[in-house]
């Protein structure tokens, strides 16, 4: 009974992450698995961009008072305490 060779065993054609990797010369940052089908980025208008830097900063100021308030109770605290 003849062997098999190990090269006829290896299976070079699947891949179990996405090879779509930063740094690598085939490298697409447009190309989103969707079916096969790239996505191709949309040009956007200035006023659409602001809209979206103002959502991201009212999204972000409920966590950012939260920490600034913290932070204020601890030099309060720390003032009580050391003054």
């Amino acid at each position: 009974m003849p062997r098999k060779n190990k090269k006829d065993d290896l299976d070079m054609e699947t891949s179990f992450a996405d090879m779509n990797v930063e740094g690598f010369r085939w490298y697409d940052p447009y190309a989103k698995k969707n079916n096969g089908v790239k996505q191709v980025k949309q040009k956007i208008s200035r006023k659409e961009y602001w809209a979206m830097v103002r959502g991201a900063f009212a999204a972000m100021l409920p966590m950012i008072g939260c920490i600034v308030l913290a932070m204020a109770a601890v030099v309060a605290i720390a003032y009580l305490w050391l003054g």
